[in-house]
């Protein structure tokens, strides 16, 4: 079985690509990280082949994938606040190659399962105190409605036997180790992460914001379970809203002060950011999960866990 990720540079997709090659569920023989930066190996291991390629570009996709291929895990995308920034780029790469890509699978390999990362952006305007499955997508923001467009051509390329698709609405990853980047939801990371570090950093939501969140290890089990579920126990819809925690960010840095001490939560300063604060406010701060437990997804416990959980892996 050949497996592909795009966006394997990136830390999803690092991530993902480790957990895979410790044989985490799914038996493959190639995978192969396709990224516009080489990517390199997590683990060295004869069955990686790593491939820089910008799939935006005329021709890539159609060297991508042919009928070796079996599973597609596509991240690759411009994440919220950049294409928010940039619309026509957001378009090109969030939109346009995930089309390209599916007019290849439907082409060469219509069996082809194709795993879609979207996200709680797709969702807003008026929001009920718990969302459900069935709530209708209503983004306010350029990200979430490319987004919504994929997931609505994902179900029906999927409807018409195309592909085998399957979408998960990803919540909010944290903690996430590394640098920030231009997600509009990288300051949760970041809030956790640089004071653990010891660094100094701002936060630009109120205390009071509701997220819905998820930590790396809980959403890398998730995708790899995702591959083995038989397509027919997702029925009409292939779209998924994964388990997380809805915390606020006070939750979130009382959980780091219990875990850490208050001198670490010291060392985060509030400086208030219109934009990127109206953004995350029109995401959901709580779902229905029960749809997605009885397809065997996983759900954190609790925030605190997983603070001591990025200590263990990121800092020991």
């Amino acid at each position: 079985m050949k497996v592909i990720i795009t966006g394997g540079a990136g830390f999803l997709g690092q991530q993902l690509a480790s957990a895979l090659l410790k044989n985490n569920g799914l038996l493959f023989d190639q995978l192969v990280l396709v990224d516009v930066e080489c990517p390199i190996s997590p683990i060295p291991d004869p069955r990686v082949y790593c491939l820089m390629l910008d799939l935006a570009q005329e021709g890539a996709v159609k060297k991508l994938i042919d009928i070796d291929c079996d599973v597609l895990f596509h991240l690759a995308a411009i994440v919220s606040n950049h294409a928010e920034q940039n619309f026509d780029l957001g378009m090109e790469i969030n939109f346009d190659v995930t089309r390209s890509l599916l007019e290849a699978i439907r082409n060469k390999k219509p069996s082809m399962q194709f795993i879609f990362t979207s996200s709680l952006a797709v969702f807003g305007g008026e929001l009920p105190e718990i969302v459900t499955d069935n709530w209708a997508v209503n983004p306010q923001s350029s990200y979430g409605t490319q987004k919504a467009m994929c997931e609505l051509i994902i179900n029906d390329y999927s409807r018409k036997g195309y592909v085998d698709g399957r979408v998960l609405r990803l919540p909010t990853i944290s903690v996430r180790p590394g640098k920030p980047n231009k997600a509009a939801s990288s300051f949760a990371s970041g809030i956790i992460r640089e004071p653990l570090h010891g660094e100094s950093c701002s936060c630009p939501v109120s205390c009071n914001l509701s997220l819905w969140i998820s930590s790396p290890e809980t959403v890398i089990r998730n995708l790899i379970h995702v591959a083995q579920i038989p397509a027919e126990n997702l029925g009409l819809s292939r779209i998924v809203n994964l388990p997380g925690i809805s915390v606020t960010v006070k939750d979130m840095l009382d959980a780091l002060k219990e875990v850490a001490g208050q001198e670490v939560v010291d060392l985060i300063r509030f400086e208030s950011d219109e934009n990127i604060n109206q953004i995350v406010a029109s995401w959901p701060r709580n779902i229905d999960i029960s749809r997605s437990l009885e397809l065997g997804f996983s759900a954190d416990h609790s925030f605190s866990d997983s603070i001591r959980t990025f200590i263990a892996n990121e800092l020991q």
